[in-house]
């Protein structure tokens, strides 16, 4: 027994002084716990609910011009300016864009029209024949009819009669002739027209000229190059038919794809003029998907007014799909509704009340602690949501988050020990009059 009094009454005396140096630290150097809620005001603004996407300007119609046949390029034309046609140029149509050497398509248009005038030629030489042969058969046939009678009254001879006969059949078969050899020349003659037509066309290609009004956006040739022309026709001008009116090719991934719809307003802006906005409408939606690293895109056409001239071919635009927009209405952060605090910052007689999962509530400071208001939310533009009915008015403060800070309690100072000694202090203490007049004329040493 007294063995356990023995090392008792120690570990006592030990816990007491443990205990006695934990209250002294919380009391003197320890800390408590303080927070600060974060606040916003219920405001009064514009609400724009959209889907962001990027995409690239073009002309709302481009005209590839190409050469279809094959040479080199001689010159290149004017445009309206007079100046020779390069980037940037404005043309209109049936102006000259470039030439190309003809010598070779001269030579073959004449060796056409040759052939031609030959393929009539023939066709003359075939009418005469057909005349002589007509002719001839008439006689023949005079020759047979007589031969005939005579050969009925036995005035002449059968071998006559037979030779008079095969000279009728003869003429018959040259007539035929004379006729087949016509339409022989006849398609030759369509024949020589035909390649005419299209030695004519092979000579006017030869000079290349522009089909529409429009501005030069590339020209891939020059002068001296060889353009050659095969199954695929070689492209030389590239041209935007009217600037006044643009396109944005937009590409807009499959997750928002559906939202999207004709006639839709579009708002964008390109990084030329960055504090410029533009405005446009959705005009197609290309069913023709691209997938890229197992992402599907789907490629928007939206078309806008370029009556400033300030877009051009190929800018990147940053878009935004206007889904809905709400003007001068009640909105409270998106945060605030996401809010939930802990049971220890709401007010006692709301912490066992039990939260209606259907409705949607923000959180409002009453002193120390939180309280629940019920609210009615309508569009949500992301960071700032629609209010449509609570009992909040426009000023009123909601919750969004706590802020939590510590304070260091009373009778510590940062970074002292509670049990390192106190330096005396130096001068006179108390507030009596001896002491202010030591005071004093210290001060005035």
């Amino acid at each position: 027994m007294k063995k356990i009094i023995k090392f008792a009454v120690p570990a006592l005396v030990l816990a007491v002084i443990a205990a006695i140096a934990w209250f002294a630290y919380r009391y003197f150097a320890g800390e408590e716990e303080n927070y600060t809620f974060k606040t916003e005001k219920v405001a009064v603004g514009d609400l724009v609910s959209s889907i962001s996407a990027s995409g690239t300007v073009e002309p709302e119609e481009l005209v590839t011009v190409g050469a279809q046949v094959t040479g080199k390029i001689m010159s290149f034309g004017t445009d309206i300016t007079g100046k020779t046609v390069d980037y940037g140029s404005r043309v209109k149509a049936g102006d000259i864009l470039a030439r190309i050497d003809d010598e070779l398509y001269a030579a073959e248009l004449r060796e056409r029209e040759a052939q031609k005038k030959q393929a009539q030629a023939e066709i003359a030489a075939a009418n005469a024949a057909i005349g002589q042969a007509e002719a001839a058969l008439i006689r023949a046939e005079f020759d047979w009819n007589s031969a005939d009678k005579l050969y009925r009254t036995r005035a002449t001879s059968q071998s006559a009669h037979v030779a008079a006969k095969a000279t009728y059949l003869a003429a018959q078969a040259d007539l035929a002739a004379a006729k087949a050899k016509l339409e022989q020349s006849n398609a030759q003659l369509a024949i020589a027209e035909a390649a005419l037509v299209k030695a004519r066309r092979n000579m006017n290609y030869c000079v290349i000229t522009s089909p529409v009004d429009g501005i030069i956006i590339d020209r891939r040739v020059s002068i001296g190059q060889t353009v050659v022309s095969s199954m695929n026709v070689s492209n030389i001008f590239l041209i935007a038919k009217d600037f006044k009116q643009m396109q944005v090719w937009v590409s807009v991934n499959e997750a928002d794809i559906g939202s999207i719809k004709t006639g839709m307003p579009v708002e964008f802006t390109i990084d030329a003029f960055p504090r410029d906005v533009f405005h446009g409408t959705v005009k197609k939606i290309r069913l023709n998907a691209t997938m890229s690293q197992n992402v599907v895109t789907y490629i928007v056409e939206v078309d806008t007014n370029n009556s400033s001239g300030k877009l051009l071919p190929y800018l990147t635009a940053n878009v935004k799909f206007i889904r809905a927009r709400r003007n001068n209405v009640q909105v409270i952060p998106n945060s605030a509704l996401r809010f939930r605090p802990e049971a220890r910052f709401i007010a006692p007689e709301f912490r066992e009340q039990t939260l209606d999962s259907s409705s949607r509530y923000v959180w409002v400071a009453e002193g120390s602690f939180l309280r629940p208001v019920k609210v009615k939310t309508g569009l949500n533009a992301g960071v700032m949501v629609e209010l449509l009915e609570s009992e909040l008015k426009t000023g009123d403060e909601i919750v969004f988050g706590v802020t939590e800070k510590k304070i260091e309690a009373k009778g510590s100072e940062p970074g002292k020990s509670p049990f390192m000694p106190t330096p005396e202090r130096k001068g006179p203490r108390g507030g009596g009059s001896a002491a202010n007049r030591a005071r004093s004329e210290k001060s005035g040493q």
